[in-house]
């Protein structure tokens, strides 16, 4: 409740001061408004700066991960190509002394 009372005081006090200081306040309000652009685009600018640093790290991770997928499947592969050599080279013993 005293929130609301104080909200309403300030908000009263507030246009009693704009209508005495209005030529004032514009002139404020024309030196704040370049600065809150100039701080809010330094802002976004580090923000974009940001994110796009976290994508392309992801990106990097992504593809690592991909990597190593594949040099794993590469070995096992290479494992399975060793085992049917082995198999086969059984199978040809096998052959010759049946013969």
């Amino acid at each position: 409740m005293t929130l609301l009372f104080g909200g309403a005081v300030a908000a009263i006090f507030g246009l009693i001061g704009l209508f005495f200081w209005g030529s004032e306040f514009l002139i404020l309000f024309k030196g704040g408004v370049p600065f809150i652009l100039l701080i809010g685009g330094i802002l976004a600018m580090y923000i974009g700066f940001d994110d796009v640093q976290e994508k392309l790290n992801e990106e990097k991770q992504q593809q690592d991960e991909k990597l190593e997928k594949a040099k794993e499947e590469i070995e096992t592969m290479k494992a399975q190509a060793e085992q049917y050599k082995e198999e086969l080279e059984k199978l040809k013993g096998a052959s010759q002394k049946q013969e």
